[in-house]
């Protein structure tokens, strides 16, 4: 049977990644993308999207309008359109709200009236602020290091589970996607919709116009490439904060599982990143790039810790891991390497989303 998949945010770096990825493995599915193109660089992938066949729509989530089912007719939506900046949330409420809560119920109701299957791409942000903040680690030459002995259920030197507590305050940003997972419970129940949940860590990879608060990885290869100055921004300026990353390919990997098994993992929620094998702090991101392009550019420290940052974030995602057979392949220095070859191959295209 052909697979009739829509894909929400569907110019973005995840979305179109994930679409691509999944047409070239499978010619024969119809797959639409759907995108209001307001991140700037999602422009660049329309001509990605046409050359493999993905049909773009001009939409946002936003207006049910566009969503319309007998139109679309999808048999499985991938939820992959947000706002995904948590001080965007501290900015401007109104947009990350409309984006990320009422486009998701917008995507909830076309799946009630078609039936169709439900992926959502959730975050790690959902888990509050100020219990990251509490976690132990000790600080070495090069990082922060995450203890094993932690004060908190859910968390081990692996990262954070699906275990971790729930009930503080996590950004707006955060919020609206924890109010959208419960909403997709409800609705799975109430119609008999089949629904999974990833919340995501940081993915990153080739085609990410990243920015300091979403894409750090990509937007600190593009900044050593162009060679452009750059910030250590808070926990004292010295660039030791950590986050795992995972490859987008590596994401999709784990999409086709999951959509070849919906079946027996539908319902579930599950934490989805590179782990404690692919992590990298700021500082340890500046040498690989230095390696991979030869430049050096100044960093200037910032001691001043913005407003909803913590210093570490892993994903423990054995759960995950031990449902599907998945595990990541991709490593920081492959992941940065094809960041950069990416950039020297589309220079002229790029060069001006990271100005």
């Amino acid at each position: 049977m052909t697979r009739k998949i829509l894909i929400t945010g569907g110019a973005g770096f995840v979305g179109s990644s994930i679409g691509i990825g999944l047409i070239q493995r499978y010619p024969d599915w119809q797959i639409t993308a759907l995108d209001n193109l307001k991140r700037r660089g999602s422009e660049l992938n329309l001509p990605r999207l046409k050359q493999t066949g993905i049909q773009f729509i001009h939409g946002d989530i936003r207006n049910k309008e566009d969503l319309d089912p007998v139109a679309l007719q999808p048999d499985l939506i991938l939820e992959c359109s947000a706002e995904p900046s948590v001080l965007a949330g501290y900015n401007s409420p109104g947009y990350v709200l409309q984006t990320n809560l009422v486009g998701t119920i917008n995507c909830l109701e076309l799946a009630r009236q078609t039936q169709a299957d439900f992926i959502f791409l959730s975050t790690s942000r959902v888990y509050p602020i100020a219990y990251l903040n509490s976690l132990k680690f000790t600080e070495e030459k090069t990082r922060f290091q995450l203890l094993e002995q932690q004060p908190l259920p859910g968390v081990s030197s692996h990262g954070i589970s699906e275990e971790f507590p729930l009930d503080k305050a996590r950004s707006l940003y955060g919020t609206t996607k924890l109010a959208s997972e419960l909403l997709i419970a409800e609705y799975a129940d109430a119609y008999g919709l089949r629904t999974l949940i990833n919340r995501c860590g940081v993915i990153t990879g080739p085609w990410q116009m990243g920015k300091v608060d979403q894409g750090v990885f990509a937007l600190w290869m593009a900044f050593h490439y162009f060679q452009k100055p750059l910030k250590y921004i808070g926990y004292g300026g010295t660039g030791k904060q950590v986050r795992d990353f995972l490859h987008v390919a590596d994401l999709l990997d784990l999409i086709d599982l999951q959509i070849q098994s919906l079946e027996k993992l539908k319902g579930q929620t599950f934490n989805v990143g590179g782990g404690v094998n692919n992590t990298l702090s700021l500082d340890e991101t500046t040498q690989l790039c230095q390696e991979i392009t030869g430049h050096q550019v100044p960093i200037t420290p910032i001691p001043e810790t913005r407003i909803g940052d913590v210093p570490i974030f892993i994903t423990d995602s054995h759960k995950v891991m031990t449902a599907t057979g998945w595990e990541p392949k991709r490593d920081a220095k492959m992941t940065l390497t094809e960041i950069y070859e990416w950039i020297y191959q589309f220079e002229q295209q790029v060069s001006d989303i990271f100005n």
